[in-house]
């Protein structure tokens, strides 16, 4: 056999073992399911996990040029639609997704593990043009379901049903162009008809889920001026005669990734809405709920990027030996497993404690606590997703930037679109600064994590910087949030993985990792004086 059929045989082995079901190899996520009282979430996580493998190839389809989603914006006779027009696959992949009851499941609150878990079983495709909708559409549900029961029963009824083509879709148009986290600029009115249900006239520049059935809008009332004059609106789509509730798209974004999913421009003249609270607290329901599926789809990306480049490093062979046998590779891969695991481990325990939360159990400490970590996880998360592709890119070489050849071009151009939404990494830190300050939600925080795996000095440690930047003044406290935010993470993570390791149910590899994780971020860490730095790798990556 010729050298280049030996290397197109090993590409292929490489290929069918990338095909196979995504959870199978996956016992993170198992052990996550059992540990947190979902057993029965295993079997449901492995038949999706076959499912998801096959979405690959359609997923693929939809994020090239040609099949991208387009506006057409009138039918046949001229009459005004607004319709996203999408590729044939685009809503395969969407009945194979809601037939999991990721969206059914929040008809009983406090279940959002089981959703969020096929989400995470999902993004191992990327955003694939529907994980931003279904947390969207999350947001909506709830919402809905903490509202005063005025608005159309339908509307919730349509958000949870599990079949895609009855299903509604939700989205959150908050954005407008002369601000995105600057809330208080916002210009778009809001006018009272009369009867309970509002009038909003205004634009909005960045809306994301384009072809959404509802959307959570955000409009000014009175004379107000600021945040405080703002309030929250659903505007359907469409009114009760089937035509085009006030809605004009001028066009859709080109974006750098996500690009199976429709973002546009939109004008609202006239649009009927129906409103529904506070707009700070409605906006914060959504977001968090978006910031912690965005943790979970970046959590799902990084475990796709060590599947295919573990695989990778095992199959092609350079030099006579697999890449794998190479020091440089298993350093790197080992960092990918680890930051993975890391990951994941830390994310689950937030929507665990979500669910706990939603279910009435916990108090100050578990609310605060998940209100501070739900904003630094979606900025860690994203952060590193996006860096550890990059790595993974690297191990395949060359032929990591062709785009048919791997999956990892378009999961780095998702990743830094997930890094953008739901608050860029600063927005997200000066938040939680202001959480410090206001409500000292610091403190809270910390005595949540040292709660998950009792006292350690790596975060007592993380505590006294917390507190040192915090007395400085304010101008250095906002200079340096950041830094200690980014010092926390593998903190965190390692302390989230200490827990399940004392678990009967934890994953065997999580208390290795935490071990990892905080060796490497030691302050003053040498890998040249560690010398159990060949035994870590071997027990990250195998022999």
């Amino acid at each position: 056999m010729r050298e280049h059929d030996v290397a197109r045989e090993n590409l292929g082995l490489w290929l069918t073992e990338l095909r196979a079901n995504y959870v199978d190899q996956d016992s993170h996520l198992l052990a996550i399911a059992r540990r947190f009282g979902r057993p029965e979430l295993v079997e449901e996580l492995r038949t999706f996990g076959r499912v998801a493998a096959d979405m690959d190839r359609p997923i693929r389809r939809t994020n090239q040029e040609p099949n991208l989603p387009r506006l057409d914006r009138y039918d046949a006779i001229g009459r005004r639609t607004e319709q996203v027009v999408f590729h044939p696959d685009y809503h395969a992949i969407g009945r194979a997704l809601y037939a999991t009851g990721a969206m059914a499941r929040y008809a009983e609150p406090g279940s959002e593990l089981d959703s969020l878990a096929m989400v995470y079983v999902a993004a191992q495709n990327g955003e694939s043009g529907h994980t931003c909708p279904m947390a969207c559409t999350a947001g909506m549900i709830k919402i809905l379901q903490g509202g005063d029961g005025t608005a159309p029963p339908e509307w919730l009824e349509r958000l949870l049903k599990p079949d895609y083509d009855e299903h509604y879709h939700g989205a959150q148009f908050l954005t407008e162009v002369q601000g995105g986290a600057d809330v208080g600029t916002n210009a778009a009115l809001a006018s009272s008809a009369g009867d309970g249900s509002y009038r909003i006239n205004g634009e909005k520049w960045f809306c994301s889920v384009a072809d959404a059935h509802l959307m959570l809008v955000t409009a000014r009332v009175g004379s107000a001026q600021g945040t405080p004059g703002v309030q929250s609106f659903i505007v359907p789509r469409h009114l009760a005669d089937g035509t085009v509730n006030g809605l004009q798209l001028r066009r859709l974004k080109d974006k750098l990734g996500t690009r199976s999913m429709a973002s546009a421009e939109i004008d609202f003249v006239d649009a009927w809405a129906w409103p529904v609270g506070d707009f700070k607290a409605t906006v914060r329901v959504v977001l968090n709920t978006s910031r912690l599926y965005n943790a979970v789809v970046s959590s799902g990306m990084l475990q796709r990027t060590w599947r295919e480049v573990e695989a990778y490093a095992r199959h092609r062979v350079a030099f006579g030996v697999p890449l794998r046998t190479f020091p440089q590779v298993a350093m790197t891969l080992a960092d990918v497993r680890a930051t993975t695991y890391a990951a994941r481990g830390l994310t689950f325990a937030l929507v665990h404690l979500s669910d706990s939360l939603t279910r009435g159990s916990g108090g100050p400490v578990e609310r605060g606590a998940y209100r501070m970590l739900v904003n630094l996880n979606k900025f860690w998360t994203s952060d590193q997703c996006t860096a550890t592709i990059r790595d993974g890119i690297e191990i395949l070489g060359g032929n990591g930037a062709i785009e048919e050849f791997s999956v990892l071009p378009r999961l780095l151009r998702d990743s830094i679109v997930c890094e953008q939404w739901e608050g860029p990494h600063n927005v997200l830190c000066q938040q939680v600064l202001r959480d410090c300050h206001r409500l000292s939600l610091h403190k809270a925080m910390f005595a949540w994590l040292e709660g998950l795996a009792g006292p350690h000095p790596r975060l007592e440690r993380a505590r006294e910087r917390w507190d040192r930047v915090l007395a400085m003044p304010s101008a250095e406290q906002a200079r340096h949030i950041r830094q200690i935010a980014t010092e926390l993470r593998p903190v965190a993570q390692a302390i989230a993985l200490l827990a399940e390791a004392a678990s009967p149910q934890g994953d065997p590899m999580a208390g290795q990792v935490a071990a990892w994780v905080l060796a490497r971020s030691e302050p003053g860490y040498d890998p040249l004086d560690d010398t159990d730095l060949k035994q870590r790798i071997s027990a990250l990556i195998g022999r």
